[in-house]
């Protein structure tokens, strides 16, 4: 059983409601002791809208109006997180342009959740995870049922935050180019545009926002997370200020994550995603390498014709002899680039970060965290924090990050 003490002492009273949820939602054994409840917005620090041109919102569409009741009763299983919901939400469906991986301008999208509430609210980013092409409907601008975004992270926005959730290339409004999968630099760049996007919206509509900003995400989302402070830091300082991140389960060490997939000499159960990621890459950086130089036959032929098919779980049995030694000893300097242009594990932050993770997760092991938390600490970072989820994989650790990152950012 997943037992997980999360600590935030700075919280005063704000998300009190996470020790019965937690228990409600993980079971009997789990323990979370938090102080806090939903954020207060203020009008202290106010960021003036004035109407400004759209140089990124291309158009928007609203989806629908709930009330806090409504949204209560999406999360009616556990009646102490429905109890949070405080605004009503509207939700809207945003097309904005951003780049693609080709350096081309591409129409994308997102939903864009904003409370009905008369004070300046906080702007959050949300980064979904994985999600395949078949499972387009999910993306968060369709707002479905079984999306991320409908139930709570919705009770989420209702406490107090403008919640910008980008689908990424590749859904949406952009759904017949390829997903540009674990991809940094287009995870984030999309991601930013979206919240471009969102400001000029808000503008336009003359919704009060506050001058901060918070980002979250899990799995590929929370390597997007990652991806996204790191570039509006080192590269748009001057347009948005972070205030805190929580990323959450992400593959921020690329490079030793491929070793590690391409060592192991144990079954491994999401071989098929980490095809995934390699096809990307190969697409992405135009190393065009033929399937038989990654894989043993049968399967080149077979990922030739789906690169979603299915594969065996022993890597020595999918990957060839040539791409593992090229990846292990370094020997393919092109290949060796792509890795560590993804590595986004090295750098300094300024805005506070709180890295969940859980430590026996399995799909996107815990040192990518552990790494990450070291390498910061280690060029000066001052306000990283690990938050280890002990016990947890990459499925049951999901809960207690997602009620634990909402209680570190709501410090801030």
């Amino acid at each position: 059983m997943l037992f997980c003490i999360v600590r935030f002492p700075k919280l005063a009273t704000r998300f009190a409601w996470l020790t019965g949820f937690l228990g409600i939602a993980l079971g009997a054994g789990t323990a979370v002791s938090c102080n806090s409840d939903s954020p207060t917005p203020t009008t202290s620090t106010e960021t003036p809208e004035a109407p400004v041109a759209a140089t990124h919102l291309v158009g928007s569409k609203l989806i629908g109006e709930y009330s806090a009741q409504a949204l209560a009763g999406r999360v009616s299983q556990v009646p102490l997180v429905g109890a949070l919901a405080k605004y009503p939400i509207k939700v809207y469906r945003l097309t904005y342009t951003t780049q693609n991986t080709d350096g081309q301008t591409v129409t994308a999208s997102g939903a864009l959740l904003v409370p009905t509430a008369p004070v300046a609210l906080p702007l959050l980013s949300y980064q979904h995870g994985t999600l395949r092409p078949a499972d387009e409907n999910r993306a968060p601008s369709y707002y479905s049922q079984s999306s991320e975004v409908y139930s709570a992270v919705s009770v989420l926005a209702s406490t107090g935050y403008i919640v910008a959730a980008p689908d990424y290339i590749g859904y949406g409004a952009s759904k017949n180019l390829p997903h540009p999968y674990e991809h940094a630099a287009s995870l984030a760049s999309s991601s930013l545009d979206m919240l471009r996007a969102a400001r000029e919206f808000c503008a336009q509509q003359k919704i009060q926002r506050n001058d901060k900003n918070f980002l979250v995400g899990y799995s590929e989302g929370g390597f997007a997370t990652m991806a996204l402070h790191k570039l509006i830091e080192e590269k748009n300082s001057q347009e948005f200020t972070v205030t805190a991140s929580a990323p959450g389960a992400g593959a921020y060490h690329k490079s030793a994550f491929a070793r590690y997939i391409l060592s192991s000499d144990q079954p491994l159960n999401f071989l098929s995603t980490y095809v995934w990621v390699l096809s990307t890459y190969d697409r992405v950086y135009k190393l065009n390498r033929p399937f038989d130089y990654y894989y043993k036959a049968p399967y080149a032929a077979q990922l030739k014709a789906n690169q979603f098919s299915a594969v065996p779980q022993l890597p020595s049995q999918l990957f060839s002899t040539t791409f593992r030694d090229a990846v292990l000893n370094g020997t393919d300097a092109p290949l060796s680039a792509t890795l560590t242009d993804n590595d986004i594990y090295d750098w300094k932050p300024t805005a506070p970060v709180a890295l969940f993770h859980g430590t026996a997760d399995d799909y996107v092991p815990f040192f990518n965290s552990e790494d990450a938390y070291k390498a910061m600490r280690a060029r000066g970072a001052t306000q990283v924090e690990l938050h280890p989820i002990e016990g947890g994989n990459h499925f049951t650790a999901a809960a207690v990050y997602t009620l634990s990152a909402y209680a570190f950012i709501a410090q801030y």
